[in-house]
């Protein structure tokens, strides 16, 4: 080993040998439109849902997980309704 080379660094590769740059390859690649990173994924929502901390009942919490998988977007469709039937008596 050279004196001056840090223990652990990759050795020199040969070109030749880098793997085919095949469809998948370029599946998995960046994409840039106009200079800008298109990103991948989701699109923003207009309105993302916020992560909170929220103490429930244990029974309330058992009872929710059971129904599944989906049951926080369940619970919070629940808190919707409770809210829209509350502006309802309020209004």
């Amino acid at each position: 080993m050279h004196e001056n080379q840090k223990p652990g660094a990759a050795e020199w590769v040969d070109p030749d040998d880098a793997p085919e740059l095949t469809d998948a390859f370029f599946d998995q690649a960046d994409i840039y439109k106009a200079g800008k990173l298109i990103r991948r994924g989701r699109p923003k929502l207009e309105s993302p849902k916020a992560q909170v901390t929220l103490r429930l009942d244990a029974d309330v919490l058992t009872g929710l997980r059971a129904t599944g998988p989906g049951w926080q977007s369940r619970a919070n469709t629940a808190l919707k309704q409770w809210l829209a039937s509350q502006r309802r008596r309020a209004g």
